[in-house]
């Protein structure tokens, strides 16, 4: 028996929907590529980290209608599901109220766009939960790549989201409800051409294979010195 969930929100790879930062100087369809190049590697790295900690490995997915074609791409274990509410908000409380109904206990949510987020920060965040009611993975542009919670928590996500001070109001928001939170190093989204320096830069480290398929379409495209201009010479190892 699975004692948690790993939950994986992600969005329908298509073109102009997904990753619109990056275009320009990306086309829609190139970035919808990246996407889900990056999508299928966190799939993978979350599939092997779900296993070694006994989580249930779930996609929660939007639109919900592309669930069965999402599902063909994800690793065998994953359920795919659709999530549910008028913004990410309520999609994330949502995942919390799935988990409680199944008594599924801890709960790891996690984005789709942090390639280089690997099965050792998941193991550091069940890890922090066996202590703390909350830990947060911050992004270094204020939200954050992996949020986790012990147990269910009505309302922790009743906060505005996609701001800079995500990560921050999570914890504030933690803090007013009596719960103990801890917040991890910092990781990166893939959102902006910069942020491409900052892959290009992890690429020369030893996490490199956490995303082969994102780093092989970004060498195959030619893209590292179109975008990111300080990362010439680092497209290829």
């Amino acid at each position: 028996m699975k004692r948690g969930r790993l939950v994986v929100f992600a969005r329908q790879p298509l073109a102009g929907a997904v990753k619109t930062r990056l275009t320009p100087p990306f086309s829609p369809g190139d970035a919808a590529e990246l996407y889900a190049c990056m999508l299928d590697d966190v799939l993978e790295v979350s599939s092997a980290a779900a296993r070694e900690h006994e989580l249930e490995p779930i996609l929660a997915l939007h639109p919900g209608r592309a669930a069965r074609e999402l599902a063909q791409r994800a690793p065998s274990g994953f359920r795919v599901v659709a999530q549910r509410g008028r913004d990410l908000s309520q999609r994330m409380q949502w995942a919390l109220g799935e988990a409680a109904a199944a008594d599924s206990w801890p709960t790891l949510l996690r984005g789709s766009d942090s390639p280089m987020l690997g099965a050792e920060r998941v193991a550091e965040v069940v890890r922090v939960l066996e202590e703390d009611d909350v830990a947060i993975v911050p992004d270094r542009d204020g939200g954050y790549s992996m949020v986790g919670l012990q147990h269910f928590v009505p309302g922790i996500f009743r906060h505005t989201m996609s701001t800079t001070t995500v990560a921050e109001d999570t914890r504030s928001r933690a803090a007013h409800m009596g719960l103990s939170s801890r917040v991890l190093a910092a990781g990166f989204d893939v959102d902006r051409a910069d942020d491409l320096r900052l892959l290009a830069e992890a690429r020369c480290g030893p996490d490199a294979d956490l995303c082969p398929r994102t780093l092989a379409f970004l060498d195959e495209r030619d893209l590292w010195g179109h975008l990111a201009p300080a990362a010439q010479g680092l497209g290829t190892r």
